[in-house]
């Protein structure tokens, strides 16, 4: 699949740090199960490489993606350990051409125009805005969609249920990034059932 289609598939691309990939398989299935197919996992725990090859065996119906991807050597494990696509914080040359290399659809990210361009001249359409609360929120998202107007963003960053429909309600906003959808409490009580519920919510969001 092409990221802008992953993006697509829901308003919400969960954002999952998971130390422990005996729970992969469950919450994978809660957040299927309530609406958002399009997960990532990022690469901040030990466990994250085992984590994704549980989602992908556990969720057939989910496209499981790789976070947190900081250089050539991430991108190559991701690729091997299942993931369908790749998240990085930023858009250097050198993971971009190991994404292409290794046929990994990424979502790089980006927080200035010429960061964006710099995206756009390599042939993207749809970038990450990160850390998006941080650099401005839904404000400069608005004011770069006519200048800007060839490309979409995924922002990240301080995304919350609160402030998610700012977001998506703007034209250039394809859908948001956010870990509420996955509360630690939840995870580590193993509620799933407040976790679908959650991401049900989540999947119903609008602009």
């Amino acid at each position: 699949m092409k990221i802008i289609d992953i993006c697509r598939l829901a308003p919400v691309i969960p954002v999952l740090i998971v130390e422990d990939a005996a729970i992969a398989a469950p919450l994978a299935r809660a957040l299927v199960a309530g609406g958002l197919r399009a997960l990532e996992v990022t690469l901040r725990t030990p466990a994250a490489l085992d984590v994704i090859r549980a989602m992908v065996d556990a969720a057939p119906d989910a496209v499981v993606g790789a976070g947190t991807l900081l250089g050539p050597a991430d991108i190559r494990a991701a690729k091997a350990a299942g993931a369908q696509f790749g998240v990085s914080p930023g858009a250097t040359d050198r993971i971009l051409d190991a994404a292409e290399d290794a046929g990994l659809p990424m979502l790089p990210g980006v927080a200035t125009p010429s960061e964006a361009l710099r995206g756009m001249e390599r042939g993207l359409e749809v970038l990450k805005f990160f850390p998006a609360e941080q650099n401005g929120g839904a404000d400069v998202l608005r004011a770069w969609a006519s200048p800007l107007a060839r490309l979409r963003f995924c922002p990240t960053g301080g995304v919350s249920v609160a402030n998610a429909p700012d977001y998506l309600s703007l034209p250039n906003v394809v859908c948001v990034g956010g870990s509420w959808v996955a509360p630690k409490d939840a995870v580590a009580a193993g509620d799933w059932a407040r976790v679908e519920a959650l991401a049900r919510a989540a999947a119903g969001l609008k602009g």
